[in-house]
């Protein structure tokens, strides 16, 4: 009989967990919302800004697939201007392409050994991009690709 009941707490159990993955997986803008956030607070600009001229752009690994790795990178003197963000792939590649950085420098090599500069990056989709918080001085990156409008014709 004790065979039978741990049997049976077991089935429960796995009837339970694959009923809430279920439900997780049919709610699909919910369920990307909590696993990839929309934005990723960075912190002081200031800061990231002297990281990234004693080292070089900031390569950020995608924390759930493995196609949007980005690279941060900052220019120039004001922390409030200059900030961009590039796929961490080649431009003329796609995301199989990986890069590595040169470390401290602002330069990569990518899978056919081309040495690269930021610019030679990809560019993100259309609404990923730095945001900077003038009054609180922080930088928050936005994640979330939106969707590109259709260009549309005044009528008369």
């Amino acid at each position: 009989m004790p065979v039978a009941a741990g049997i049976g707490f077991f089935g429960l159990l796995f009837a339970a967990l694959w009923g809430v993955a279920a439900l997780v997986a049919h709610n699909g803008a919910d369920t990307t919302e909590r696993l990839t956030p929309a934005f990723q607070e960075m912190g002081r600009l200031d800061s990231i800004a002297l990281t990234i001229t004693q080292g070089g752009p900031i390569i950020l690994p995608d924390l759930v697939g493995s196609d949007r790795h980005v690279v941060l990178d900052h220019t120039g003197d004001d922390d409030l201007r200059n900030w961009s963000l590039h796929l961490a792939h080649p431009a003329d590649r796609d995301s199989s392409c990986a890069i590595q950085q040169i470390e401290r420098t602002r330069q990569f090599t990518d899978c056919d050994g081309r040495t690269l500069e930021v610019a030679d990056l990809a560019e993100p989709p259309q609404g990923v991009s730095p945001i900077i918080n003038r009054k609180a001085g922080t930088l928050t990156l936005s994640l979330r690709e939106t969707p590109a409008t259709p260009a549309t014709t005044p009528t008369s």
